[in-house]
């Protein structure tokens, strides 16, 4: 059974699922149990691939989100990081 998490998410049985089962964060977790399951599939593809980016545009975007130790990260573990998050 789901617990209630406020007005501020949508889909809280599948915020709770992402959470515990997948490990997400909190933040990560919000925004996809709040996307309409209508359009969630067709928003994707406006970027190229973490992979297609420079190291230099990865730190920009981990610092953007808040992940600590991006200096010292590699361009593969940045890729890995701001997939987790």
């Amino acid at each position: 059974m789901a617990t209630n998490h406020g007005k501020s998410i949508k889909d809280d049985e599948q915020y709770e699922a992402l959470r515990d089962e997948a490990g997400m964060s909190k933040e990560k977790a919000a925004r996809i149990a709040n996307t309409p399951r209508k359009t969630a599939g067709k928003r994707g593809g406006r970027r190229p691939r973490y992979e297609e980016w420079t190291r230099a545009e990865l730190y920009h975007k981990a610092r953007e989100v808040g992940i600590e130790g991006r200096s010292r990260m590699t361009k593969g573990e940045l890729i890995t990081m701001l997939r987790r998050h």
